[in-house]
C-alpha cells in the first residue's frame, strides 16, 4: 500500500521516505493499513517514495534492448549477456515523478521508462528466490540519460558517471501483494510513454524480460549485504516485435518504446541512420505503468524540459 506522510492522510502532504517509508522498510514491518477510497493525492505535492537513499544498482533486464545497442552499432553481442544480468551503481538521490528537467542539448537527453523495487534488509550471498521476498515495494522509474556522453565514457572502461544524472521516481511505490500484476518476480501490465502528448510507447513489463527481480537482486547482493532501501531498477523496459525482430512504432502497429534511444537503434537497422531526436527544451514526456484492469497504482510521471 501507499505510506502516507506523518499526519495521517495523503491529502497535501509530500510523501517523505525519511519519516515514513525509510521508518518501515527499518522495523521490517509492513505499510500501515489505509482504505484506498479514502485517498486523496495531490501528486504535484509527491516527492520520490525514497528521495535519497544509499543504494542504487540499475540492471539491463531487458536484454532486447542491449541487443539492439549492438547490432545498431555492428558490435557482437557476449553470450553471457544472456545468462549473467548487466548492472551499474547509479546515483541514489530521485527526483520528484512531477517535475521540469534541463541539459544542454548537445548532451543527447532521453528518458528510460523502467519499473524498479525497494528491498528491506537482502543478505550476501542471497538466493534468487530470497531476493524476490526481500522486496518490499515496486515503482516507475525515469532513469534519465544524456546519450551523447555515454560513449565517450564507456570507452575508458569504467562505467557511467556524467552520463547518469538522477532519475526520477514515481509519485506512488505499492507494496507487491497490492498489485495484481505481480507475480512474485516480475510485474505484468504496460509501462506507458506519451512524448509532446502522442503515443510513444506502449511496452508490455512482464514480457522480454531475461532476468527478474529475483535475479536482479541476487546479483545485486552476490559480494554485498543490500541494506533496506536498496533500490533495483529493471533497465529499460523493451518488446521485440511480434515476428521476433526489432520493435515496431506504435504508428506501425508496434508497441513502441520506453525511451528514444530504442527508436533511433531500430531506425539505424532498418535504414542506416538514426532520424528521431534527443529531448529539446518545450518537450514533454509522461511515463506511467497501467495493470490490466487499467488502472495506474504508481501515478504518472510528468516532466516537461527545460532551457
Amino acid at each position: 500500500m501507499v505510506v502516507p506522510a506523518p499526519g495521517g492522510g495523503l491529502s497535501g502532504h509530500r510523501m517523505t521516505a525519511h519519516a515514513s517509508l525509510a521508518a518501515f522498510l527499518e522495523s521490517g514491518e509492513g505499510a500501515p493499513e489505509c482504505e484506498k477510497d479514502a485517498i486523496t493525492l495531490d501528486q504535484a505535492d509527491c516527492l520520490a517514495p525514497l528521495p535519497r537513499t544509499h543504494t542504487f544498482l540499475d540492471g539491463s533486464a531487458y536484454v532486447n534492448h542491449v541487443a539492439l545497442v549492438r547490432q545498431a552499432r555492428g558490435a557482437e553481442m557476449p553470450a553471457r549477456f544472456w545468462t549473467d544480468p548487466l548492472m551499474y551503481q547509479g546515483c541514489a538521490d530521485f527526483c520528484p515523478g512531477r517535475s521540469g528537467y534541463a541539459a544542454d542539448p548537445e548532451w543527447g537527453l532521453d528518458f528510460e521508462g523502467e519499473i524498479a523495487v525497494i528491498t528491506g534488509d537482502v543478505p550476501m550471498g542471497a538466493s534468487a528466490d530470497a531476493a524476490a521476498a526481500s522486496i518490499r515495494f515496486v515503482m516507475v522509474l525515469n532513469d534519465w540519460s544524456l546519450r551523447n556522453l555515454i560513449p565517450d565514457e564507456l570507452s575508458k572502461g569504467f562505467g557511467f558517471v556524467q552520463s547518469k544524472p538522477p532519475s526520477a521516481c514515481s509519485p506512488i511505490a505499492v507494496t507487491p501483494d497490492a498489485l495484481p500484476g505481480w507475480d512474485g518476480r516480475k510485474l505484468h501490465g504496460t509501462l506507458c510513454v506519451d512524448l509532446n502528448g502522442a503515443p510513444f510507447g506502449r511496452v508490455a513489463t512482464g514480457e522480454d524480460m531475461t532476468f527478474d527481480f529475483g535475479q536482479l537482486v541476487a546479483h545485486a547482493a552476490k559480494t554485498r549485504a543490500l541494506p533496506s532501501g536498496a533500490v533495483i531498477g529493471s533497465g529499460t523496459v523493451s518488446n521485440r516485435d511480434a515476428d521476433g525482430g526489432p520493435g515496431k512504432p506504435i504508428a506501425q502497429g508496434g508497441r513502441g518504446y520506453a525511451c528514444i534511444a530504442e527508436q533511433r537503434m531500430v531506425e539505424t537497422i532498418l535504414h542506416g541512420a538514426p532520424a528521431t531526436g534527443f529531448l529539446q527544451a518545450g518537450d514533454t514526456v509522461r511515463i506511467w505503468y497501467e495493470d490490466e484492469r487499467g488502472d495506474a497504482p504508481f501515478g504518472a510521471l510528468d516532466h516537461v524540459i527545460q532551457d
